[in-house]
């Protein structure tokens, strides 16, 4: 039998979801850089072949306050959400088992290094087509200022990411393709407490934009009892989490800004790569 061939992400033929679902799963290699098992692997159906990040819930080292297990189940989370304000700002991410069992599996995404995204600068100011952060301590004799990008790529994240509460975007997890912007590493997000914890804190405080409400008034809508978003939420992350995800969600509406820190948690994620 001839060997599936293998194709770029953006280009397969075939559903990206009935691939990673229903494809013969195989391990290529480990990314040891992850704190969790993380595996790169191959995914193959009719005849196509994709590569694809596969993590094993048996894997996963249980966090003080994501301790359930259930780290896997976020990430395809965080993907139906994505999903649903018509982003698709998280790449195809489903729940299948595999060689080490049940876990997250998910196309893998080549970087193509076309947009710079984060920098550090010297000076108090961001400087024209970048937002400020905050300032970082580099070395022992310097201070810089950290800045992201004026995209409306990140932009979008940074709203999704107060939807689902992400408590870890850091600069890795961000990942440039062929114009478009994913994010990655969804494992933590969904807590029922405020855990927002982010390098997307440019725009805090600013109106959201009209495209930005617009999806939340779809999320709204969807995640209302007996929808199907909420439906398929129900079995990937708690009760009250769901009830908290929908707060959240009426919360950005209401007040029709971008979320601020609170003080009450670190806003910027460390490493903050």
């Amino acid at each position: 039998m001839p060997a599936p061939e293998r194709i770029p992400a953006g280009s397969v033929s075939v559903d990206p979801v009935t691939l990673l679902t229903h494809g013969e799963l195989t391990v290529r290699g480990r990314i040891r850089e992850a704190s969790n098992a993380v595996l790169y692997c191959t995914v193959a159906y009719e005849g196509q072949e994709a590569a694809c990040v596969y993590k094993p819930v048996a894997g996963e080292r249980p966090l003080w306050d994501f301790p359930d297990g259930t780290l896997a189940q976020r990430e395809v989370a965080a993907y139906e959400v994505s999903l649903a304000t018509g982003w698709d700002l998280v790449p195809p991410t489903v729940l299948r088992a595999g060689p080490h069992g049940e876990g997250m599996c998910q196309l893998w995404i080549e970087t193509s290094g076309d947009a710079e995204l984060l920098a550090l600068v010297d000076g108090d100011e961001p400087g024209e087509g970048w937002k400020a952060v905050g300032f970082a301590q580099v070395d022992e004799e310097r201070t810089a200022l950290l800045v992201h990008a004026d995209d409306v790529r990140l932009r979008r994240l940074a709203v999704l990411d107060a939807v689902i509460n992400n408590s870890d975007r850091k600069g890795g997890h961000l990942l440039a393709a062929d114009g478009r912007l994913y994010g990655i590493d969804h494992g933590v997000t969904f807590h029922a407490e405020n855990k927002l914890r982010t390098l997307l804190w440019g725009w805090a405080g600013e109106p959201l934009t009209d495209e930005a409400v617009e999806a939340l008034q779809a999320l709204r809508d969807g995640l209302k009892e007996g929808a199907a978003l909420a439906e398929r939420l129900g079995g990937l992350i708690t009760a009250a989490e769901t009830e908290a995800l929908r707060g959240r969600v009426a919360a950005l509406l209401e007040s029709g800004r971008h979320p601020e820190p609170t003080g009450e948690w670190p806003a910027i994620p460390w490493p903050p790569v």
